[in-house]
């Protein structure tokens, strides 16, 4: 009796299992096929089965986002991330993904950094961060980032869009200080000027002030005695 309980439970565990992986397994075929709103409710099913599987965060998140919901793939992707071990870079780079698409750009480059602390030879992260900080008009950091994505990943099909965009930059950059130049050149001109312009007034002005000045005769309307005074 005893033996058959043992069986039955072990049978009843290896059911569940086997179903809970059924769940996971068909939402990772249908994802993969491009399915998201079919996969979703069996991802859903997977997770609430298992809640430590870190895939089925992941998977799960991907689908909130082909599917635009975008609130439910933060709050996945950041319930994930605190117990994503090894897939902490991607749950990381996903975030960036999805504020970035937001226009927060601020979130976006948080957790690409994030990603980066998690891998530093993730290419993928700098080059969000690049184009994070295109956006935010923090140039010269995004030309870092994308000539550091350029050195992890050479032969990127994206190399000749982003050296053209670097190009750019590094035009903006020498336009920028020639604009720079110019504009403290002609601001010295116009203060060598301006000194000019009071350096004549005030000569004129002095000019005027010492040729209307008057003499001055201290007391020379008083009159000096110089002898003894007598009493009579």
């Amino acid at each position: 009796m005893k033996k058959k309980i043992v069986f039955i439970c072990i049978l009843l565990f290896i059911t569940v299992f086997c179903y809970g992986q059924s769940n996971f397994l068909k939402g990772e075929e249908l994802l993969m096929y491009n399915k998201p709103s079919e996969a979703l409710d069996f991802l859903v099913r997977a997770l609430s089965e298992d809640p430590s599987n870190v895939t089925s965060y992941l998977y799960l998140g991907i689908v909130y986002e082909q599917l635009g919901m975008v609130d439910e793939a933060i709050a996945v992707y950041r319930r994930a991330l605190p117990i994503a071990g090894n897939l902490s870079v991607y749950i990381a780079n996903n975030l960036g993904n999805v504020y970035f698409n937001r226009g927060n750009v601020d979130m976006a480059e948080q957790y690409y950094t994030q990603a980066i602390g998690f891998n530093g030879v993730f290419s993928s992260a700098y080059l969000g961060r690049a184009n994070t900080r295109i956006r935010a008009g923090n140039l010269q950091n995004a030309v870092s980032d994308y000539e550091h994505y350029l050195t992890l990943e050479p032969r990127s099909p994206q190399r000749g869009s982003i050296e053209q965009l670097v190009t750019l930059v590094h035009s903006e950059f020498a336009a920028e200080e020639m604009r720079k130049l110019i504009a403290e050149e002609e601001a010295r001109r116009i203060a060598e000027e301006r000194q000019r312009l009071l350096d004549a007034v005030s000569a004129s002005l002095q000019s005027v002030a010492e040729s209307s000045q008057g003499i001055s005769f201290g007391a020379e309307g008083v009159e000096h005695y110089h002898g003894e005074f007598e009493l009579e």
